[in-house]
């Protein structure tokens, strides 16, 4: 049987690394080009981008949840048809307006399948569970570093040609249900089974009590906190290398691009780490790590600086973001697992939307840079600081 849960494990990793890639190219980089395109007003354009997040707020719970009473298998099932059709839709639009519903109903496809992946490996690897989620979200890391690449060279060569891009969008997405459905037809590799009984008014009543959990709050409170800032240094660290360090757009490249490199490379062996020593040091100490270097940015203009802090704030973020997950799911009852994985993703949705928000407005005031960037590290700081002294995590046996 170990042999079949790892080749799930191999499986589930395929499938995240074409699904990541699959939904990252049909944004990045085509998004802003192709709704330009269609002459889409400005004022609109924010809702063009948005439209995709929208049911990571909405839908990541009830399908966290769902997949606690039906099974992963089958939320799993319902994710990976939403990749392979999504992608066909962006063929037909003739107007900019329709751009919207065809990128609302493309983002149930991640909301779904980001925190019911998370919990069938939870079911699966229950004492190594920490690594064996870093290893996969660095998989999906790989597709999302791909994707622009790929999207940028099939515009390149297909002289803009946004139909072409779609279809190597839609290509991926099948590969992703072609790739997975054998395996998640096999019920006897369907992790949480579960029970099918539970009505609506249950399944709602689970979600309060996973919500009104302290440890679940606190550990949200702290993955929010990670992507809000995540999301503002992914939006606002381009333009202070652009405009106040003068940098080139390959040399901006290199610096986000080696980020999110140590996070992909460093997320497994961090993961790994927190299943042998507990969640609670990695989650206090990388916060720290990720917010120290974030406030010494905007004092310098040394690009080899900038370079290593980059680094170290990547190595931090995915300190912490490889022990949260699994410390929420250790601090539910077994049948709220796919709940807490739901409810998890959504306060990071959250988080991440808020991030850019609230920076613009610090970076728009006197402050400037060096405020907005202090206010990320003094927020990092609090996060860890909330977290130790909550005592989350306490108690609960390592598994290394």
């Amino acid at each position: 049987m170990k042999g079949s849960v790892d080749r799930y494990f191999l499986l589930l990793c395929i499938v995240g690394l074409f699904a990541i890639l699959s939904s990252t190219m049909s944004k990045d980089p085509v998004l802003p080009l192709y709704a330009t395109s269609l002459g889409t007003p400005d004022t609109w354009t924010g809702f063009v981008a948005a439209a995709s997040t929208v049911p990571g707020i909405l839908i990541s719970l009830p399908a966290g949840s769902l997949s606690d009473v039906y099974g992963r298998r089958k939320m799993l099932l319902i994710s990976g048809i939403i990749f392979a059709s999504a992608p066909f839709l962006y063929l037909f639009i003739n107007s900019w307006w329709e751009l919207i519903p065809i990128r609302f109903y493309h983002g149930f496809a991640t909301a779904i399948f980001v925190p019911v992946a998370n919990a069938a490996i939870i079911d699966l690897f229950p004492t190594t569970k920490g690594a064996r989620i870093s290893t996969f979200s660095s998989m999906t890391l790989v597709g999302r570093g791909i994707a622009p690449f790929l999207g940028g060279y099939v515009l390149s060569v297909t002289n803009n040609n946004y139909g072409d891009l779609y279809l190597a969008v839609a290509v991926a997405g099948v590969t992703t249900l072609i790739v997975g459905l054998p395996f998640l037809l096999r019920r006897d590799l369907s992790p949480a089974a579960g029970t099918g009984r539970r009505s609506g008014k249950a399944i709602v009543k689970g979600w309060g009590e996973v919500a009104r959990n302290k440890s679940v709050q606190i550990v949200s409170f702290v993955e929010s906190v990670q992507y809000y800032v995540y999301g503002a240094v992914e939006y606002f660290l381009v333009g202070y290398l652009s405009v106040v360090v003068g940098l080139n757009s390959f040399l901006i490249g290199i610096i986000q691009g080696g980020y999110i490199l140590m996070v992909m490379l460093s997320k497994p062996f961090m993961g790994s780490l927190s299943d042998r020593i507990g969640r609670r040091p990695p989650i206090a100490f990388g916060a720290v790590v990720m917010g120290l270097p974030l406030i010494a940015i905007p004092f310098t203009t040394n690009y080899i600086v900038i370079l290593g802090l980059t680094l170290v704030y990547g190595l931090g973020f995915a300190i912490v973001t490889s022990s949260t997950p699994a410390l929420a799911s250790e601090v539910v009852p077994k049948a709220f697992v796919g709940t807490s994985m739901g409810f998890l993703s959504t306060i990071m949705d959250v988080g991440q939307t808020l991030g850019p928000i609230i920076s613009g407005f610090i970076l728009a005031s006197v402050f400037g840079y060096a405020g907005l960037f202090i206010s990320l590290t003094i927020l990092l700081v609090f996060s860890s600081a909330v977290f130790l002294l909550s005592g989350v995590g306490k108690g609960i046996p390592k598994e290394g």
